[in-house]
């Protein structure tokens, strides 16, 4: 990889970094150092760029990479700064993708999986010259194809639709227009199911008397004209109907 510094040479940074290393408390020799190194930290962060992260924002995150590197960078070790800068910057990127932009917060094995199934499509529409299959990627990855299909479902919560997103041409039906709501029929589904054999139970006036009552919409008074009984007595035949039912339906239920 061939990287372009404005700012200042690749030698001149290194230098930097060994005077750092020599004397850490030189007043702006950290500050310098990080000035120096920022073309690295961009250009990573530009490979980045595309994924609906503000490029900013990658600079930023590319930046903290840096200055960590900075910081822990011990040139005595034999190892040039930016082999150790590199994996460093890339994996405080990674980091920022996976714990930043997800709308819906899911395992991190699904987060790193989505970046390796979304890297390995990359690769493989530019080696087969088409879309990559589901084998084609669990192939490439080493993984089965089961766990390159829970990768895509999970992929499905990094990003998420408002509620209040137009759906009608003309704008007024939102989203959250078109989902159901509670529906509190579904309480009553089991009471409605015991209350069959419960009305079996009552007898043959009883029965007739609650559905003259509830779905006849009856008065008391009209009731009793169509049975021939007092008023009074239908009241007490309607009391004790009911006494039955939910003698009934507390059993049932």
């Amino acid at each position: 990889m061939t990287l372009l510094y404005a700012e200042t040479s690749t030698d001149s940074a290194t230098e930097l970094l060994h005077a750092l290393a020599d004397d850490p408390t030189r007043p702006g020799l950290r500050d310098r150092t990080i000035e120096a190194w920022l073309p690295l930290a961009r250009h990573l962060a530009h490979r980045y760029s595309g994924r609906g992260e503000p490029a900013d924002d990658l600079i930023q995150t590319a930046t903290v990479g840096l200055i960590k590197a900075v910081d822990k960078f011990d040139p005595d070790r034999g190892v040039d700064f930016a082999g150790y800068a590199i994996p460093t910057i890339i994996g405080e990127i990674k980091r920022h993708f996976r714990d930043r932009t997800w709308s819906v917060r899911v395992p991190r094995r699904l987060q790193e999986l989505r970046l390796a199934i979304t890297e390995a499509n990359s690769t493989l529409t530019h080696t087969l010259g088409r879309s990559p299959t589901v084998p084609d990627i669990a192939g490439h990855l080493g993984v089965s194809e089961e766990d390159v299909l829970e990768g895509l479902e999970g992929a499905r919560a990094y990003n998420a639709t408002s509620l209040s997103t137009p759906v009608s041409a003309d704008g007024i039906t939102e989203l959250g227009d078109t989902l159901g709501g509670e529906d509190h029929e579904y309480e009553l589904a089991e009471t409605r199911v015991a209350l069959g054999p419960a009305l079996a139970t009552l007898d043959e006036r009883e029965q007739r008397i609650l559905t003259l009552r509830f779905y006849g919409n009856l008065t008391q008074s009209q009731i009793a004209d169509q049975i021939g009984i007092s008023q009074m007595h239908v009241s007490r035949l309607l009391g004790r109907a009911l006494t039955k039912l939910r003698t009934q339906l507390a059993a049932g239920l």
